[in-house]
């Protein structure tokens, strides 16, 4: 698989939406496209509109799957891009669990 990432740019209108959103779209990943594709993360964004959009990461088979799984979910997965390296600076931080 080809690792990809996905902008989804002003898809949501809050982030109750996206979270509902994300749910069907893990479900979908795992039960019924395990073998064509595979949710790494996101990263969600306040969109200059007031929405909210993402940049997913994401393994696929090819872009015709991550089209399907979009299609699926009912969410944008036309704009997407095949990632040619990654370079790590530092980690992504990691919010503190308070004790």
């Amino acid at each position: 698989m080809q690792l990809y990432v996905i902008r989804r740019p002003s898809a949501w209108a809050d982030l109750a939406e996206l979270e509902a959103a994300g749910a069907k779209s893990a479900r979908i990943g795992n039960e019924e496209m395990a073998d064509q594709v595979r949710w790494i993360r996101s990263y969600v964004v306040h969109e200059p509109d007031g929405r909210i959009g993402t940049f997913c990461v994401y393994e696929a088979r090819d872009g015709e799957a991550i089209r399907e799984h979009a299609r699926r979910v009912g969410m944008p997965g036309e704009e997407f891009y095949p990632v040619a390296t990654t370079v790590i600076v530092r980690p992504d931080p990691v919010e503190a669990v308070p004790a």
